[in-house]
């Protein structure tokens, strides 16, 4: 016995050195840690139960049968992150570097399928050169199957990829399938084709951090929901970003007592909007004054600012948040604020977490680039993922809420339960000199009756009180009771209980 367990012990010790000591110096002199050390320092002291330790390749191609190394490039398992259960796979760069092997991908869909049984979440720490090419098609099975467990587990578990170094070729869907995609800066890089692909089939010349960096996916493409600054600062924040996540679709998030009282009054948010209704404000202000604690998670905060995304917390419990940012392009919806509002609030529906909507919208961006890019089916989607959604919606008009980009900006119209407007609020078919220019076309040229003729529609129409007639309204409040109202809304929404009718699925404008 005593031998066995000896040789127990030095199975798991060369397990644990992965590639061995020269690699993982490598690794730390790129600044970056190692799969071990992410998963430990991710994860609460002692949680961590590993699966597969003892996995190997069953390549024998290549001279590969003498090239094995135990857990084959990628540490998986099981753990807690504030007391609350989580499945983690971390590839190991220093073996192969990090390549994807059949028994690699084997380890990485058992977890998957033990998180969609037990319902916890599935956090992909990669680092990857992609496949094993020694593998050749087992190799892109491997991807396949994982692939395949993505979109099993879409709406039914959180699954949140962390790119720590690189991820190329066919590696790159899976996270791409994933809810939320962080990177690492100048140590992480996601591409389909590399820069030496790309410059011998198109003749560009480009860096890797160029082509596919956390600078580009962050603010450029939109593939990645925020970068930070290393390692550390990623898997910490990350933890931080879990607790506002329930574990699955059939849990609530996790409740968090706050000592910021539900009635707090805000009175500075009786000023943030400008006499000059051109003049823009920082909506980021009025969010952060409106949750608990001033706690907000944005996500892609680099991305199409003209639209703001995140998380935060009212009476302790998660909200999602979608308010246009008058601060760029003046909150107007072009396709890609719509394409990244959309898909927040397919997540927070798929996740019974309610939407919280500030609106301030003077309509969609014109010009051809928007028409040729297909802002028309673009912005179709923003508008279905609010009328699909059946989780408890509150909306708040600040300021414009104009044309389409009214009704599609969670208005009672598309099923929001609670709409507000501040004494600000203007709800209108488009801005008063816009519209005064078409009503009165005869009058252009004579400005002071064109002047009359704007504040004469200014105070017929752009005021809350049209729609409060009609009932698309429910209240006009006082800005500084935004936090009280919308506390007690959702208070009142905890029960909401509605259902689509029966289909397979819906046909989305993708």
């Amino acid at each position: 016995m005593h031998e066995i367990i000896e040789e127990l012990d030095k199975r798991r010790q060369r397990a644990r050195m992965g590639g061995g000591e020269k690699r993982i110096d490598s690794q730390h002199k790129k600044g970056k840690l190692t799969a071990r050390e992410r998963i430990e320092l991710f994860l609460d002291d002692d949680s961590f139960e590993e699966w597969d330790m003892f996995v190997e390749h069953r390549c024998t191609d290549f001279g590969m049968a003498e090239q094995t190394t135990p857990g084959d490039g990628v540490v998986t398992g099981y753990g807690t992150v504030n007391g609350r259960l989580v499945f983690v796979f971390s590839q190991d760069f220093t073996v192969f570097g990090g390549s994807l092997s059949a028994s690699h991908a084997e380890k990485i869909c058992k977890i998957m399928d033990k998180a969609m049984d037990v319902g916890a979440p599935v956090i992909g720490l990669n680092d990857s050169g992609g496949a094993r090419i020694q593998e050749g098609v087992d190799s892109l099975a491997g991807y396949a199957e994982v692939f395949q467990r993505n979109v099993m587990a879409s709406g039914v578990i959180p699954q949140i990829s962390l790119i720590m170094g690189p991820c190329a070729g066919g590696a790159v869907y899976s996270p791409a399938m994933t809810d939320f995609i962080f990177m690492v800066e100048d140590t992480s890089y996601m591409f389909v084709t590399g820069p030496d692909v790309v410059k011998t089939v198109t003749h560009e010349e480009v860096t890797h951090e160029e082509l596919g960096g956390a600078l580009t996916h962050t603010s450029k493409s939109g593939v990645a929901d925020k970068a930070f600054e290393n390692d550390v600062a990623a898997l910490l924040y990350l933890r931080r970003f879990i607790d506002f996540l329930p574990s699955s679709n059939a849990e609530d998030a996790p409740y968090r007592p706050t000592p910021d009282t539900w009635d707090r009054v805000e009175m500075s948010l009786d000023s943030i909007i400008p006499d000059n209704p051109n003049k823009p404000y920082d909506m980021k202000e009025l969010i952060t004054k409106v949750v608990d604690e001033g706690d907000f998670f944005e996500l892609q905060p680099n991305y199409a600012g003209n639209i703001v995304v995140g998380f935060g917390r009212i009476e302790g419990r998660t909200v999602g948040i979608v308010a246009n940012q008058p601060m760029v392009l003046a909150g107007c919806l072009d396709i890609n604020s719509a394409i990244k509002g959309a898909r927040f609030v397919r997540f927070c529906d798929c996740f019974n977490i309610p939407v919280v909507t500030f609106v301030d919208v003077p309509g969609f961006m014109p010009g051809t680039a928007q028409e040729y890019g297909g802002i028309i089916k673009h912005g179709a989607k923003l508008l279905y993922a609010y009328a699909e959604c059946t989780v408890p919606k509150v909306t708040v008009i600040t300021r414009k809420a104009y044309g389409g980009a009214y009704d599609v900006m969670s208005s009672k119209h598309l099923r929001g339960d609670v709409n507000f407007a501040w004494p600000s609020a203007e709800i209108a078919v488009m801005g008063p000199k816009g519209a005064v220019e078409i009503i009165f076309r005869q009058d252009i040229g004579d400005e002071e009756k064109i002047a009359e003729r704007t504040e004469e529609y200014r105070q017929r129409f752009a005021n809350p009180f049209v729609a409060g007639h009609r009932g698309f309204i429910d209240d006009v409040i006082m800005p500084h009771n935004t936090r009280k109202r919308v506390a007690k809304s959702l208070r009142m929404l905890r029960g909401k209980q509605v259902e689509n009718p029966w289909k397979k699925h819906g046909n989305n404008p993708l």
